[in-house]
């Protein structure tokens, strides 16, 4: 168990992963929580501070389950990179469904308010740099190509599944064709 801070903060992020954003109060914390009124407002005097820590809570806690699929996988073959990835969009609409779902409701939040946007950038950019090494390894020439072409399409086929869920959900074809084809060697060509 972590402290009440982090306690209530992760109270926050089931609200918005079970609620969405306009669900997101004090009360609604402390009712989550199993905490008494006034507790989040203890910690969180303003609901913007109360979202911001959650952006760095939600940030520390995708981080760990990165650090968690890195320790299970390193993949050195685009077939590799497709097998990680098609494990952690099947665990982000699982197991980590309500922890995805909260990634979307801030990330559309961030869109109408800059300084979140900023913060999501700097919380994210560690995950992005592991990624970037991932892609490097298994065979990209241009990460900084590859990245998001793969990366958005990942994202697509996860918030499709997040908002239509289906029992079946299955990406692996898809991920994988994307990722050997984005991946494939490409062939130089020499002036003549």
């Amino acid at each position: 168990m972590g402290t009440r801070r982090e306690e209530l903060l992760d109270a926050a992020i089931t609200v918005l992963g079970e609620r969405g954003i306009h669900a997101l109060t004090h009360r609604a914390v402390d009712a989550t929580a199993g905490l008494p009124a006034g507790s989040t407002s203890n910690h969180f005097r303003t609901r913007d501070a109360l979202l911001n820590a959650v952006v760095e809570r939600f940030a520390a806690r995708e981080r760990a389950a990165w650090e968690d699929l890195a320790r299970r996988m390193y993949p050195t073959t685009p077939q590799e990179l497709a097998q990680v990835l098609v494990l952690a969009a099947k665990e982000a609409t699982g197991k980590l469904r309500t922890l995805t779902l909260a990634r979307y409701a801030i990330l559309v939040e961030a869109g109408i308010h800059p300084s979140l946007r900023a913060q999501m950038s700097t919380t994210g950019a560690g995950v992005n740099a592991w990624f970037m090494q991932w892609l490097r390894v298994a065979g990209s020439t241009d990460p900084e190509r590859d990245g998001p072409i793969i990366m958005n399409h990942y994202t697509g086929l996860v918030l499709h599944d997040l908002a239509i869920p289906d029992p079946a959900f299955d990406p692996a074809d898809q991920i994988t064709a994307l990722v050997t084809t984005v991946l494939r060697p490409r062939s130089v060509e020499v002036p003549s």
